[in-house]
């Protein structure tokens, strides 16, 4: 297959605020803001930024939980096909949400209570119309081995289990259509050290097995770091950079990245090593009502004058893309340290 297998341009998505006792529109929350990215097939991009930045509500406009308000999505078909997802009704989405599958960050209410973990499994191969019931049955039983659960647990209610069981069963109701993409929400963000180490090695050896794509949405970078062949940050709905982990890692182009870089923990605090952790000044700003020019200026220690006027083009620097007046002039500092592949391993 030639081409990304999914390619986003200008995705755009805003939330109404409405006042009064009529309910007018009275402005709107640019929670995405012409966002352009691209996924290859068995890629995995993984996307950070704070909390509020537009993450989670961009993943769920790709898996068409959320109508996006403007721009392209294009899905790329086995046959080579592509096809616009951004503006397709219920009806013609159903092929599509067989092949792009999503993991909800919280284990505990992503599940069903009152369903054992046959029917939530299950669910959306009934959905999709695939099988007969002994071929779902015998699938859920698969399909639980497959993630490091027994599959005599199918009878069982989620109650039963602790979260790293439970996210487990959230990757198996993912996996059930084998899926092209999976879009994994904070997916190990609720679960202690140990399990998510484990639900992480998952992902991965599923990724081999399967030639699955991930899009991982975090704000934690050491696990991005882990999983992540390309990182795309996000601020304030708008993605300021992206590029191949390690270059990333090592020579940030945008000072925001910069600044999360600085937050990530040495993994050995024994070693002589000190980075000068870099303390944003202020809140990132409201949404519904973005500075002018660029968005980070505010925060920005290096803003000049057209930073406050002139909103920064995504262009090309270095190879990577970037949204920055002065991206390839400033010196900024990484984490090279963070390269080593013996620090990057994540072990049980």
């Amino acid at each position: 297959m030639t081409g990304p297998l999914l390619e986003i341009e200008g995705l755009t998505k805003h939330f109404a605020v409405r006042s009064g006792l009529l309910g007018r529109q009275v402005g709107a929350v640019r929670a995405v803001d012409h966002v352009d990215l691209s996924i290859a097939a068995g890629s995995t991009l993984g996307l950070v930024g704070e909390s509020g930045c537009g993450k989670t509500t961009l993943g769920r406009c790709i898996v068409r939980a959320h109508d996006p308000t403007g721009g392209r999505m294009l899905y790329r078909w086995p046959d080579g096909s592509v096809i616009d997802v951004a503006g397709l009704g219920e009806k013609e989405l159903k092929p599509y949400r067989a092949q792009v599958r999503m993991i909800f960050q919280d284990p505990h209410s992503s599940l069903n209570p009152r369903k054992t973990l046959r029917e939530i499994i299950g669910e959306p191969m009934r959905a999709h119309k695939w099988g007969t019931k002994d071929e779902i049955d015998a699938r859920v039983g698969e399909l639980l081995d497959r993630v490091g659960l027994r599959p005599e647990y199918a009878g069982r209610y989620p109650h039963a289990f602790s979260g790293g069981e439970r996210q487990r069963v959230g990757i198996a109701r993912a996996l059930a259509l084998e899926p092209r993409l999976v879009v994994a929400d904070e997916a190990v963000s609720a679960l202690d050290v140990s399990v998510r180490a484990q639900i992480l090695n998952l992902l991965a050896d599923l990724r081999e097995e399967s030639g699955l794509a991930y899009l991982f949405v975090s704000h934690d970078l050491s696990i991005i770091e882990h999983v992540a062949d390309v990182v795309a940050v996000m601020y304030l709905g708008r993605v300021v950079e992206q590029g191949p982990t390690e270059e990333l890692y090592e020579r940030p182009l945008h000072p925001y990245t910069e600044a999360l870089l600085s937050a990530v923990p040495d993994p050995d605090p024994a070693a002589k090593r000190h980075r000068e952790r870099i303390k944003l000044l202020g809140d990132i700003a409201d949404p519904a009502h973005p500075p002018p020019g660029c968005p980070f200026h505010p925060r920005c220690v290096y803003a000049k004058n057209v930073c406050r006027t002139d909103v920064p083009p995504l262009r090309e620097v270095r190879g990577r893309s970037v949204a920055c007046h002065f991206a390839g002039e400033l010196e900024l500092r990484g984490v090279p340290e963070l390269a080593d592949p013996d620090v990057r391993e994540v072990s049980t």
